[in-house]
Parts: structure tokens; sequence; C-alpha cells
């Protein structure tokens, strides 16, 4: 399924003046049909991906306890 710029910003929640930045630069693909570039959706489901399994393993570390320090004195 093709996107306009602006559907993809929506769908990867970015700015559309960075989609269009990005597909001038050619760091992305996209089809030019003489009006308006169109980008396949299905080029950022492995980038999607990634970023969700990044949140899950940020969310995992920041859920941890801190341990207790093994130098600390117990000064009574």
């Amino acid at each position: 399924m093709y996107l306009t710029i602006k559907e993809t910003a929506e769908y990867l929640s970015l700015p559309e003046s960075y989609i269009e930045s990005l597909v001038q630069k050619k760091k992305i693909r996209a089809v030019h049909d003489g009006e308006q570039y169109l980008l396949f959706r299905d080029q950022f489901n492995q980038h999607l991906e990634q970023m969700e399994k990044m949140k899950r393993q940020l969310a995992e570390y920041l859920s941890e306890p801190i341990p207790e320090d093994i130098d600390v004195k117990d000064e009574d």
C-alpha cells in the first residue's frame, strides 16, 4: 500500500517536513506520480518493530530496582 507524505508522517508520528527531507535526500524510497510522492508503507514495518522493541527494553530497564551498593557501610 502506498501512502502520501502526509499519511506517512501521520503513520510514523513524524513531521511532514522531516519526511519530505528524507525523500529529497533519498534516505527513504518514494515514487513520484507527477503530482506527489508516494511511499510504500511496508518499508517502515521493520523500523516500527525495532522502535517498539527498544521501548519495551527501556521500560524493563527503568522498572528494575536499584541494587544496594555493597560498599555502603552501616554506621549506627
